[in-house]
């Protein structure tokens, strides 16, 4: 059985990749931030998959944080690796960039790229050492296009897609793959405020997106079957842009 951690895990996208990495038989660490309530439901879905799992609280913004937690479930699990990891939370704060607060722009950015930081130089640690582990980065059509209003998004998710393609190369020769993907427009909590009506006719395909759409994309990309594919970005768009 495999360990996978996926951050952010509680509701959306993060839901519907814990759900479908349990169906694929692996052990679901669920992280959360604040929302206990949330975390809990989606650890009694992995359960009805006939799954297992459990819920573990932390900020991914905060280095300190992040750090104790996860080296006292390392501590505590000897023997057991996290071998595959979801980078997946994230907020979103828009603005125009002349009216944007520091505020606005520094919590997107440590959150979306701190997180990315925080979380993933701690558990490379033990993909190294057993030669093997999948990371796989939910970013944005945000970082790919550019988005007006959403500059430190943009600028969060662009930075995740430059530094996987470097990491990809740093660990690639210890059998560790990394990669994104990219969702366009899907209907979760982030996308509540926006009218499908409005947009569905930019998109090729007509319509929003599912969580359960870039499930299957994050799902193949931490699979074996993607052993050969590393460094690229996976856009879920309905070909929107590419």
């Amino acid at each position: 059985m495999k360990y996978a951690l996926v951050t952010g895990g509680s509701r959306g996208i993060g839901r519907a990749i814990c759900v479908q990495l349990a169906e694929a038989g692996h052990y679901i660490i669920i992280n959360y931030t604040s929302n206990k309530t949330e975390a809990e439901k989606t650890l009694a879905l992995v359960r009805e998959k006939g799954g297992d799992g459990e819920i573990m609280q932390f900020d991914v913004a905060n280095q300190e944080q992040v750090e104790l937690v996860l080296n006292a479930w390392i501590d505590k699990n000897v023997g057991k690796t996290i071998e595959i990891l979801v980078n997946n939370a994230g907020i979103r704060k828009d603005q125009l960039l002349m009216w944007m607060s520091n505020e606005e722009w520094y919590s997107v950015l440590n959150t979306g790229l701190g997180g990315f930081y925080n979380v993933t130089r701690v558990l490379i640690k033990g993909m190294l050492v057993k030669k093997y582990g999948r990371i796989v980065n939910v970013v944005s059509l945000s970082g790919l296009k550019g988005l007006p209003g959403q500059t430190n998004y943009s600028a969060a998710k662009a930075a995740v897609i430059g530094a996987t393609k470097a990491l990809s190369q740093e660990v690639g020769r210890r059998g560790i793959t990394a990669n994104c993907v990219a969702p366009g427009f899907i209907k979760t909590d982030m996308t509540e405020g926006i009218q499908e009506k409005d947009f569905k006719q930019l998109i090729p395909l007509a319509r929003f997106g599912t969580s359960e759409e870039v499930a299957d994309a994050v799902c193949f990309l931490a699979s074996d079957k993607a052993t050969y594919i590393t460094g690229q970005v996976l856009s879920v768009n309905g070909g929107l842009y590419s």
